[in-house]
């Protein structure tokens, strides 16, 4: 009786079936191609992995809040152009250069929070909007074209962000502590912060929050701030890591990471969300991009796959939240 009720409890929790899927997923795959599961193309996962992933841990609160943010791929692309034109250009040393794009980036997060709260516009279409400002703004800074080379590799803050090691032959990046860190920060905010409470209650019935006396417009602000903070330091963390400055990077970023969070478990109208299921939902995306390609799947492909994962789970999440209220 003890056991039944434990296994009904964990089918009940909204990260049992992103775990169930990307266990599915990982045996898929390497049934298929052992080379899936090599250190190398493991290695080769997680780098992109995280820095998509740090935008995803924050899209998580802020749509736990009840809202969206569709400036993050456009934040993501905006932040590395700002901060190495500045330095390119001689601008301030790289250490000033990446303190300049975080505080922008803030302000603009801020500007986001300020439309939504203060004029009561949905983030839906402040955020659209916002994102073609900002795309906008790379774009006339480069003229449309990625930034030139520079030579900031050997750069302590470039070894900070994105220095790398080996184990053997599997790489690691900084930039994946970056990302651990970050999940395990804001799983103890949502879970066992009073902060974390006021998201949840801000997302699940704003009016009986405020009436708890939860600064609800002040909760939703902040997050946006962070969730613009997290685009620029992913954006600058892929851009050292690669090399290049592109003003269309991001480009769809916000869709995929909206896909992530939902998939995870967090509930689309607010008031219910995880970063574990977050984290599952980060590498089901990306294990499956990866893994297709290597059983040789066309990559266009992609979409149909994500499509049909993010239907599956919804349906899963739905039957899950009727069995529950039905008291099964």
């Amino acid at each position: 009786m003890e056991q039944r009720k434990i296994l009904r409890r964990a089918l009940a929790r909204p990260e049992f079936g992103p775990f169930v899927l990307l266990l599915v997923e990982l045996f898929g795959f390497w049934a298929i191609n052992p080379d899936f599961l090599s250190l190398q193309n493991i290695s080769n996962t997680l780098a992109f992995t995280v820095e998509l992933g740090l935008i995803a841990l924050t899209m998580t609160l802020l749509m736990t809040a009840g809202e969206f943010d569709l400036s993050v791929g456009s934040l993501f692309g905006f932040s590395p152009v700002l901060m190495w034109t500045l330095f390119n250009g001689g601008v301030m040393p790289l250490e000033a250069a990446f303190a300049v794009c975080l505080i922008v980036a803030a302000l603009i997060g801020l500007a986001n929070g300020w439309f939504v709260t203060r004029l009561k516009i949905p983030s839906f279409l402040v955020t659209l909007g916002m994102l073609l400002v900002v795309r906008g703004a790379a774009l006339l800074i480069t003229d449309g074209f990625p930034q030139r080379t520079w030579s900031a590799g050997r750069h302590w803050l470039a070894k900070v962000l994105v220095g790398d090691f080996y184990i053997g032959d599997f790489r690691v990046y900084m930039s994946l502590f970056w990302f651990i860190a970050a999940a395990f920060i804001l799983n103890y905010a949502l879970t066992q912060t009073k902060y974390g409470n006021w998201i949840l209650a801000t997302g699940g019935n704003p009016g009986a929050a405020r009436a708890r006396g939860v600064n609800v417009d002040r909760t939703k602000t902040i997050l946006f701030a962070l969730s613009a903070v997290m685009s620029s330091l992913s954006g600058v963390i892929s851009s050292i890591r690669t090399s290049a400055a592109n003003p269309n990077s991001g480009t769809g970023y916000e869709l995929e990471v909206i896909a992530m969070v939902v998939i995870g478990g967090t509930a689309l109208s607010g008031g219910r969300g995880t970063i574990v299921g977050t984290v599952l939902g980060i590498f089901i995306l990306r294990v499956m991009r990866n893994g297709i390609v290597l059983i040789g799947v066309p990559g266009l492909a992609y979409n149909i796959f994500i499509g049909a994962i993010i239907l599956g789970m919804m349906a899963l999440h739905s039957w899950l939240d009727r069995r529950e209220q039905a008291g099964a």
